[in-house]
C-alpha cells in the first residue's frame, strides 16, 4: 500500500513519502509480534540526516519479532493532500497507516517541531491527547535531547524514554509483547514500564503548582512510578551503523557519517549538549577505520563524516587523520571533521585531508571578549583565532564563518563591541594574503536558558535589548567581504517557552497547532502572531519562562529527571560565571565532581591521587 498516484503528482518531491530507498528494511507485517513507526517530526531531508534514527531503525530490525519503520513529517501541500483525501498518514515501508502500529515513537531533538507531532497523531486519526486513548491506539513513545524536559509535552505522550535508548529497548519491548498478547490491559503497560530504569509515564504523576504560579512539585501517583527518572547512560557505543538507508532524494547532510566520540568534557557553560551527553565515550580507532571502509562499500558515498561534540577532541585524532589519508589519498573519498574547536594545528590536519574542497571553515567563539568568555566557560584566546584563520587563509581557504551568541548573562555593550574588532581584525588578515578577497560570514544566534546547564536560571533578554546590540553590529560590520546574519528572536523566545516551560505549556502548545501552527522551525511556516494568540488564550505569559531569572533554590519542573550531572554541580558552576571563573577540562586537569566521575576512568585517578 501506498500514496496513489493522485496524490503524489500534486504535492513537491513526491520521493519524500514513497520509500523504497537503498538499504531500507522490509519485514513482513503479518509475521511481526510488534510493529513500531520510528516517527521524527520534520521534514524527510532533516530526519533522514538525523544521527539516531539509523542506530533505532537498525537495532529494532534485529530484534526478534519486531518490524520497525519510519515517518517524517509531510510539508502542508502533501498534509492538506492526505486530509482532502480522507486517508491517514502512512509509514514508508510498507504503506500501512500509522493508527495500526503498536507503537509511535517520536523523535524530539528540537522544541519547535514539538507541533508537528501533533499533527503527525492527527494525519495518522489518533486521538492527540494521551488520555483520551484507549487499547484500540498505538502507545506514543518519544525520546531525544528534548525529553530531559518532557513536561511540556507530557499530555501527548504515554512514555518517554530518557537517556540513550540502546540498552533500555529490549526490556521495553518486552512489556509491549504483553500488551499486544492482551496479557495485560494499556495501563497496565504503563504500571510496568515505569518500573524500567529511564521509563517516565508523565501520567502516573501529580503536578502541584504554587499560589504565585511558581511551579511546586511532581510527585508520583502510585508505587510503580519513580520519585527520580535515571537518564541511561550506555558504557560503551554500539557499532556505528554502516548500512544505512541511502535517500533517493538530496538531503541536508547528504553524506556518510560515523560518530567517533560521544558526550564532551570541555564544559561550556550555555551548552545543553555538553551537559547531557556526557560523560566522553571514545571509539576505538581501528574500529572507526573498519566503519569508513564499510560505509562507502555499503553506500556509495564518496563523502564520510566523522562526527563527534568536538571533533578535534578526539584522542589520537593526528593518527586517525594520518590513516584515513592513507587509505583513500587516490580513491577521491572526501572526509570531513565538522565541530571543530579553534586550533591552527587542526587547520592543517584538514588540509592534509583526501580530496578535502577549500568551501569554507566554521569557528564559534560565542563570545567577543576575554571576560565573557570566562563567563560562559569557552576561552579562546585572540592571538589563537587570528592565527587559526592566518593558516586558514594562507593554505587557500577564502571564507571563514564565526558563529556568536547574543544575550549572554552579564553581557554588556562592550561585549559586543568586541565581536566588532575580533571580526574585523579576521578580516583584515584575510586581505594580506594575495589572491581573492576573503569572505567573513558572521553568523549570531540567541542566548537560550536550557534546562540541565549552569545556566537554566539565567534569564534571556527581550527583543528590544537584542535589537540594541544587533544594530551596533550592523553599524561597525561594514565591510563588502563581511556578511552578517541572525535568526529573529521570536524563534529564540519560543524555544526558551518550550525548553525551560511546565506541564501548562502544553495547552499553549495544543492551541498554537489548533490555529494552525506547524513547521515552527522554517520561517515561512513560523507564525508569531498565532502563538502569541495561543499565549494569550490559555493565560500563558511567555516572559514568566524565558525572560525571569530564577532563584537558585526555586524548584525547576525537569527536576525529577536526573542527568546523572549533580544540581550541585550546576549551581557552583553558575556561581563561578557571574563571578567570572573558568573551570579548566577535567580531561585535561583535575577532576571537577560533576556527578559522572565513576563513567570516567581519567576522573577516578585524578579523585584517587587528590
Amino acid at each position: 500500500m501506498t500514496y496513489p498516484d493522485s496524490i503524489l503528482f500534486r504535492v513537491a518531491k513526491p520521493a519524500r513519502y514513497t520509500g523504497g530507498e537503498w538499504n531500507s528494511i522490509v519485514k513482513d507485517w503479518h509475521k511481526a509480534d510488534i510493529r513500531i513507526a520510528l516517527s521524527y517530526p520534520d521534514l524527510y531531508e532533516i530526519g533522514m540526516s538525523n544521527m539516531a534514527l539509523p542506530i533505532l531503525y537498525r537495532l529494532l530490525n534485529s530484534q526478534p519479532g519486531v518490524l520497525a519503520e519510519r515517518v517524517f513529517t509531510p510539508w502542508p501541500d502533501m498534509a492538506k493532500a492526505i486530509e482532502d483525501a480522507g486517508i491517514s498518514l502512512l509509514s514508508l515501508e510498507s504503506g500501512h497507516p500509522l493508527k495500526d502500529f503498536d507503537i509511535i515513537g517520536f523523535s524530539l531533538g528540537y522544541e519547535l517541531t514539538f507541533t508537528n507531532v501533533l499533527n503527525m497523531l492527527h494525519l495518522s486519526r489518533i486521538p492527540v491527547f494521551a488520555g483520551e486513548r484507549d487499547d484500540s491506539h498505538p502507545v506514543i513513545i518519544a525520546g531525544g535531547s528534548c525529553t530531559l524536559n518532557p513536561e511540556p509535552m507530557a499530555d501527548f505522550i504515554d512514555l518517554f524514554v530518557i537517556g540513550e535508548a540502546e540498552e533500555i529497548l529490549p526490556e521495553l519491548v518486552a512489556c509491549f509483547r504483553n500488551w499486544k498478547g492482551k496479557k495485560i490491559t494499556r495501563k497496565e503497560l504503563l504500571l510496568q514500564a515505569a518500573t524500567i530504569p529511564g521509563i517516565y509515564a508523565p501520567s502516573l504523576y501529580d503536578v502541584e503548582y504554587q499560589s504565585d504560579g511558581l511551579f511546586k512539585s511532581i510527585t508520583p501517583a502510585v508505587a510503580q512510578a519513580s520519585p527520580t527518572i535515571k537518564r541511561q547512560i550506555v558504557a560503551k557505543l554500539p557499532p556505528p551503523v554502516t548500512s544505512p538507508v541511502v535517500p533517493y532524494i538530496e538531503v541536508v547532510h547528504d553524506r556518510g557519517a560515523i560518530e567517533i566520540s560521544r558526550g564532551c568534557s570541555r564544559g561550556c557553560r550555555f551548552c545543553n549538549a555538553g551537559i547531557v551527553y556526557r560523560p566522553v565515550r571514545q571509539r576505538p580507532r581501528e574500529e572507526v577505520l573498519k566503519s569508513v571502509d564499510e560505509l562507502i562499500a555499503n553506500c556509495g558515498y564518496d563523502e564520510v563524516s566523522l562526527i563527534s561534540l568536538s571533533t578535534g577532541d578526539y584522542h589520537g585524532i593526528n593518527e586517525l587523520i594520518s590513516d584515513i589519508t592513507q587509505c583513500y589519498n587516490k580513491r577521491n573519498i572526501t572526509i570531513s571533521l565538522p565541530s571543530l574547536r579553534i586550533d591552527s594545528e587542526l587547520v592543517r590536519l584538514i588540509d592534509s585531508l583526501p580530496s578535502h574542497r577549500k568551501t569554507g571553515l566554521t569557528f564559534a567563539p560565542e563570545a567577543g571578549s576575554q571576560r565573557l568568555q570566562q563567563v560562559i566557560n569557552k576561552c579562546i584566546p585572540e592571538d589563537e583565532l587570528l592565527k587559526t584563520a592566518t593558516t586558514a587563509f594562507e593554505r587557500g581557504w577564502k571564507t571563514l564563518k564565526l558563529y556568536f551568541m547574543l544575550g549572554l548573562p552579564t553581557e554588556t555593550e562592550e561585549d559586543i563591541e568586541g565581536i566588532v574588532q575580533m571580526v574585523n581584525k579576521v578580516y583584515t588578515l584575510g586581505k594580506t594574503i594575495p589572491g581573492k578577497r576573503p569572505q567573513v560570514r558572521v553568523s549570531l544566534s540567541t542566548f537560550i536558558p536550557k534546562p540541565h546547564t549552569p545556566f537554566q536560571w539565567a534569564a534571556q533578554e527581550s527583543e528590544q535589548q537584542l535589537s540594541v546590540k544587533h544594530e551596533i553590529l550592523k553599524s561597525g560590520l561594514r565591510h563588502k567581504g563581511i556578511r552578517l546574519s541572525w535568526q529573529d528572536p521570536k524563534f529564540s523566545l519560543l524555544e526558551a517557552v518550550l525548553s525551560r516551560g511546565d506541564r501548562r505549556v502544553g495547552r499553549v502548545i495544543y492551541r498554537a497547532w489548533q490555529m494552525g501552527a506547524v513547521f515552527d522551525s522554517w520561517g515561512e511556516h513560523f507564525n508569531h502572531e498565532t502563538w502569541l494568540r495561543a499565549f494569550e488564550e490559555t493565560g500563558i505569559d511567555p516572559a514568566f519562562y524565558a525572560q525571569r531569572e530564577r532563584s537558585l533554590d526555586e524548584p525547576l519542573p525537569w527536576g525529577h529527571i536526573d542527568i546523572g550531572v549533580s544540581a550541585d554541580f550546576l549551581k557552583r558552576e553558575y556561581k563561578r560565571a557571574v563571578e567570572g571563573k573558568e573551570t579548566p577540562d577535567c580531561h585535561y586537569h583535575t577532576c571537577n565532581t560533576c556527578g559522572l566521575e565513576r563513567w570516567q576512568p581519567d576522573c577516578q585517578q585524578k579523585l584517587a591521587e587528590s
